[in-house]
């Protein structure tokens, strides 16, 4: 069952720029990752279902209501933990918790301390909790940004780019979290890190210049490249050759010399290894898309 559905959103702003051009999805319950590059769109959109900006056309449904009609009612539903947020200098993490869970409408000092203390202690949070959130680290930061976007049990959870600029450890943390939010929410990851969606995300979409260029699920797309990844290592000054005469879809420098995946139905020339692909390769395959007439008849 889908309980969001998008349906030919578009969005452009003053000089002409179009952020979002009929974008259409529909999503369950579950963790579904929106994977693109920056400038893709992919803010423009979470800010469209928080309801802090209107498409110009389009309609978004949750749970059958309009979201732009109802949307005192949405966000009491939501979570939101944008790509930049603000804390107020010299306030406890518990202290500011506590003031968004009253800006949130939890009345009840006593429910919402018990929610406030229930959410330091999911994110990891409840030892620090007396210090000031503006002296935490960035994936500290991440984290009560997750707890707030918790409060008052919402059923839509958008997290926008929540692991850039994290380092492993506590990227593998908020893996973590967002994982154990459950199955019986929707949460939106916008990320443009593959490694997020591959880890996190049962139900994906690829979105660029404003528009969902693919959608599926990750095992799914990987599968439906079987046989048409192809990898070769070259030297840079190979490698302008190599782009000018094929679909080349990724190349990363390895010991001093590049390694290129490019796509082709058939083996593209000599040297060429057939790769097992990954969602890198779905997700570079559905961002460069193949172009017609580059491809070679098999070795």
């Amino acid at each position: 069952m889908y309980r969001l559905k998008i349906d030919n959103l578009t969005k452009t702003y003053r000089g002409g720029v179009k952020a979002l051009s009929q974008v259409t999805l529909q999503i369950p319950n579950g963790i579904f990752g929106l994977l693109g590059p920056n400038g893709a769109g992919k803010s423009s959109l979470m800010r469209t279902l928080a309801t802090l900006q209107h498409a110009d056309e389009g309609q978004v449904l949750f749970d059958g209501k309009d979201i732009h009609q109802n949307q005192s009612w949405l966000r009491g539903q939501l979570g939101y933990l944008p790509q930049d947020f603000g804390v107020y200098p010299k306030v406890s993490a518990e202290d500011l918790l506590d003031h968004f869970a009253v800006l949130k409408g939890l009345a009840d000092k006593k429910q919402r301390s018990e929610q406030v203390q229930a959410l330091l202690q999911q994110t990891n949070l409840y030892e620090y909790r007396k210090q000031a959130v503006s002296t935490y680290s960035g994936g500290m930061r991440q984290r009560f940004g997750v707890a707030q976007a918790l409060l008052g049990n919402p059923q839509l959870i958008i997290v926008d780019e929540p692991t850039a600029g994290l380092d492993p450890l506590e990227r593998n943390r908020f893996h973590d979290l967002l994982s154990e939010i459950g199955e019986q929410v929707v949460v939106i990851l916008s990320t443009h890190i593959v490694e997020d969606v591959h880890d996190l995300c049962p139900e994906m979409a690829v979105m660029a210049h404003g528009s969902i260029i693919l959608q599926g699920k990750p095992a799914m797309l990987t599968d439906s490249l079987q046989g048409q990844i192809w990898q070769k290592t070259v030297s840079k000054d190979e490698l302008p050759q190599l782009r000018s005469a094929f679909n080349v879809i990724s190349a990363r420098l390895i010991a001093g010399r590049i390694q290129t995946h490019v796509l082709s139905h058939a083996c593209p020339g000599d040297g060429f290894e057939v790769s097992q692909p990954g969602l890198e390769d779905v997700y570079f395959s559905a961002l460069l898309g193949a172009k017609s007439g580059k491809e070679r008849s098999a070795c």
